[in-house]
């Protein structure tokens, strides 16, 4: 069966999912999705090009702390995919930024005017500034994935709320905004992260589509994966971190112009 003929036809695995999300208060009219042919390749979402430091939004840190929006338990509920009824696809990067490869996966990004979500680490989001900034600049969402990637499910209380804490300062101080998205490690998510994450205004966002790419199955494996699982709707994980991940580019490359051709629009959740 073809890529379109499957994606248009098969139901999501995630019982209630439209629920799900909206539970979690994501505001499906709102997605960026713009109609085919509008600005460039069909079902793409416009992304803003880099400007320059001295111009940049996000080049001056806040002068002032942010006040957080504190979400309700049934808003910060894990959102595993987005409205099954319209064609989109939710690209999601994790564990970077990384100078070798998050550079080269902004670039493809740019080519398909792709917008995505990226999942930082605190601990390379220190590291590498001027790289957090250039994600926000040309467009993407900026999102809390722990400072130090730890399994949540076995960290008290406070070591939690200063993962998550930490990490959200850091992404405010650096680009100017505050994430308003959170990813635990692994999708392991605990009671502790999900109050923490709601205190500091943040939804929990999982995915429907894992290829397993941090395990450097192969460039075809990767691709393979993503091509069978992809339904509209779809939240599909990626990682340009936490090692070499040449095989997930690579797959990138390959996979997201046949979801282009297949009439995919690309979206981010809104911030």
């Amino acid at each position: 069966m073809s890529l379109l003929g499957a994606a248009a036809g098969c139901r999501s695995p995630w019982s209630g999912g439209g629920e799900v999300a909206a539970e979690a208060g994501v505001d499906e009219s709102a997605l960026p999705v713009m109609p085919p042919g509008a600005e460039g390749a069909p079902g793409a979402v416009p992304v803003t090009p880099s400007a320059a430091p001295s111009a940049s939004p996000s080049a001056a840190a806040p002068s002032v702390m942010p006040v957080h929006k504190v979400l309700t338990a049934a808003e910060a509920k894990p959102v595993y995919e987005l409205d099954a009824e319209r064609r989109v696809v939710a690209l999601t990067i994790d564990d970077g930024p990384d100078p070798r490869h998050t550079p080269t996966v902004l670039a493809l990004l740019q080519q398909y005017g792709i917008r995505a979500t990226f999942f930082l680490i605190g601990e390379n989001a220190v590291e590498h500034p001027a790289l957090v900034r250039e994600i926000a600049d040309r467009g993407h969402h900026i999102a809390n994935h722990t400072w130090t990637h730890p399994d949540l499910r076995h960290l008290s209380d406070t070591k939690v709320r200063d993962e998550l804490e930490r990490t959200s300062d850091l992404l405010h101080k650096t680009t100017g905004r505050q994430p308003t998205w959170f990813r635990a490690p692994g999708g392991d998510w605990s009671d502790a992260s999900l109050k923490v994450a709601a205190d500091l205004g943040m939804r929990n966002m999982g995915w429907s589509v894992d290829p397993r790419d941090w395990a450097r199955p192969g460039t075809s494996v990767i691709t393979d994966r993503i091509l069978k699982d992809v339904r509209p709707g779809a939240i599909v994980l990626n990682h340009d971190g936490g090692g070499d991940r040449s095989q997930t580019v690579a797959a990138l490359k390959a996979y997201l112009p046949v979801l282009i051709d297949s009439g995919y629009f690309f979206t981010a959740p809104p911030n």
